[in-house]
C-alpha cells in the first residue's frame, strides 16, 4: 500500500486531531488551523517537491475558508503548468451538507466531500476511493 503525504486544514482542535488519527494509518499527516496556513503548507510542500497527495478542507475556517483555500490551491497549480490529473487531492470535511456548498466544492474541483460528524468508515472509503485507486 502506498504511503500518502496527508495535510488536514481545520480550525477545530478536536476535530483536527480525530481526522489526523483517522487517516494516519495511510502516511504521514500536517495540520494547519486555518486556509491561510493551509496554503502556506501547499506551497512549500510543492517548492521543496514534494506535494501532498492527499488534502482535507474545512469549509469554515477563520481567515481564509475552505472554498477560497481551495481555488487558490487550484489556480496556484494551474500557474505551475500541473494538469489536474497530478494535482493533490482534495476531500472538503463540513458541517455544511447544503447543495450551494457542495456545487461550490466540486466546482472548484475538489475530489471527496465528507459532512459532519463523519465516521471512520467513510473517512476510510472516501480516503481509499480517491487517492488509493
Amino acid at each position: 500500500m502506498k504511503s500518502l503525504k496527508m495535510l488536514v486544514a481545520e480550525d477545530e482542535f478536536l476535530s483536527r486531531n480525530l481526522l489526523t488519527r483517522m487517516i494516519q494509518p495511510y502516511g504521514t499527516v500536517d495540520g494547519a488551523v486555518d486556509g491561510a496556513e493551509a496554503i502556506a503548507a501547499l506551497k512549500a510542500a510543492y517548492e521543496l517537491g514534494k506535494p501532498y497527495d492527499l488534502v482535507f478542507l474545512d469549509i469554515m475556517m477563520p481567515v481564509k475558508d475552505g472554498q477560497a483555500t481551495l481555488q487558490e490551491l487550484r489556480n496556484y497549480e494551474e500557474n505551475l503548468g500541473i494538469p489536474s490529473p497530478d494535482a493533490c487531492k482534495v476531500i472538503m470535511v463540513t458541517a455544511l451538507g447544503d447543495a450551494k456548498n457542495v456545487m461550490a466544492a466540486f466546482k472548484s474541483q475538489c475530489e471527496g466531500y465528507v459532512t459532519k460528524p463523519y465516521s471512520a468508515d467513510a473517512i476510510r472509503e472516501t480516503v481509499e476511493k480517491i487517492a488509493m485507486a
